[in-house]
């Protein structure tokens, strides 16, 4: 609900409800605990602690799946040659276009 109030002569202004604070209905912050069951590491090992287990899999030079990042892959077609090599060939075409030369096309062009 709004309200208008004078806050000096003829000065008015709008007077709102402050909105409530956004608050979850959890007692706490949700927190990741570190802990976790016992899971055997392949170095025949059983460990309680999340980082523990990742980093003997990272000194052994193990991968855990979900975390692994993949080197970004680059397209053929981004080759300084390919990229060379296909503005040559739009060159000519443009050239010989210009020149009046049309390619010939054999068969139902779809202009009947």
């Amino acid at each position: 609900m709004t309200k208008l109030v004078e806050i000096a002569p003829n000065r008015w202004r709008f007077v709102r409800d402050a909105t409530p604070v956004a608050r979850s209905a959890l007692p706490r912050p949700y927190v990741i605990s570190d802990a976790m069951p016992p899971t055997e590491q392949v170095d025949g090992r059983f460990y309680e602690s999340k980082a523990a287990f990742r980093a003997v899999g990272r000194a052994l030079g193990l991968t855990e799946v979900g975390n692994e990042k993949f080197k970004p892959k680059s397209r053929a077609t981004d080759a300084p040659f390919t990229r060379k090599q296909r503005r040559e060939v739009i060159r000519k075409a443009a050239v010989e276009y210009a020149a009046g030369r049309r390619a010939k096309v054999y068969g139902n062009t779809g202009r009947d």
